[in-house]
């Protein structure tokens, strides 16, 4: 019964994570661009914008459904769901935000809900909310994935692609939000056990940090890329990352049948298939511009 609540907050916590990027995404558009120096101006040129503020008004409610469904169900399950509720973001997208979704970016979208949700099913059911975690697997995740995420940022000034730029910052703001996650979840862990002293943790500055970073890669990749490629590949390196994150750090087992297994290698084809249609053209792009 825990469990089942779990999956239904993280079902809401789907719908309200794509309306809020959208949002988001309207807002940043209208706010001037992120300057990684100046980044007290840049949040406060972004609150400013009415779109941006309402879209993190939902991005909080969203959130607050993710922390509730991690506290009652496996991640793995948790993330399994919020990646099926991708296939929201191109109906919300094209029929409520006018963009229009054409035919490569709805497969891309679709590759990516069917293929995290089909690495994530295929994971053996782990019993009750399994906070349980490894400490030295915890160090190593976290510290070696915030790295890696914060470097991301930087790559579209080491001369990749300007069509890129989108999907990278995207990307490094979906691994950054897995970081955030999985040290959220630790806490969940903590918490019940200890009480509210459980929050004097290194994994509460953890999860503060790779937020931060988050957020601002996140507003700035909405502010160069397409709406829908940029939240699909952001909600893509999430998903894989606290999927990631669940078997390493949280002991969520793997599974030990050739079918799973089978599954599993095909799931992620279907993401790294997803990853070269989600990214919308120069020529799109600069239509769009």
């Amino acid at each position: 019964m825990t469990v089942d609540i779990g999956i239904l907050l993280a079902l809401l916590c789907a719908l309200t994570t794509n309306l809020g990027f959208l949002y988001k995404h309207r807002g940043a558009n209208r706010a001037p661009d992120v300057e990684w120096r100046h980044l007290l101006r840049s949040g406060a040129g972004l609150f400013k914008s009415k779109w941006f503020a309402i879209g993190m008004g939902v991005a909080v409610v969203a959130w607050l459904f993710h922390v509730a469904a991690m506290a009652l169900a496996p991640l793995s399950i948790v993330q399994a769901v919020i990646s099926g509720g991708l296939v929201c973001l191109t109906v919300l997208a094209e029929r409520f935000f006018g963009f229009k979704v054409g035919r490569r970016q709805w497969l891309g979208v679709g590759f990516t809900a069917l293929g995290l949700a089909t690495l994530a099913v295929t994971l053996p059911t782990a019993g009750g909310a399994h906070s349980t975690y490894s400490t030295a697997g915890m160090i190593a995740f976290e510290s070696g994935l915030l790295v890696a995420g914060t470097a991301l940022v930087l790559f579209p000034k080491l001369g990749a692609p300007r069509e890129h730029h989108g999907a990278l910052l995207g990307a490094s703001a979906g691994i950054l939000f897995g970081v955030s996650d999985v040290a959220i979840k630790a806490l969940t862990g903590v918490i019940g056990n200890g009480g509210v002293l459980g929050l004097v943790s290194p994994w509460l500055l953890t999860a503060i940090i790779a937020s931060v970073i988050a957020f601002f890669a996140s507003a700035r990749g909405l502010q160069t890329g397409d709406a829908v490629p940029v939240i699909t590949v952001t909600s893509a390196a999430a998903t894989m990352t606290s999927i990631a994150g669940g078997i390493v750090v949280f002991g969520d087992p793997m599974p030990h049948d050739a079918l799973g297994l089978i599954a599993q290698s095909f799931a992620f084809l279907l993401v790294i298939a997803a990853a070269a249609l989600t990214p919308a053209p120069l020529r799109a792009a600069s239509q769009t511009a």
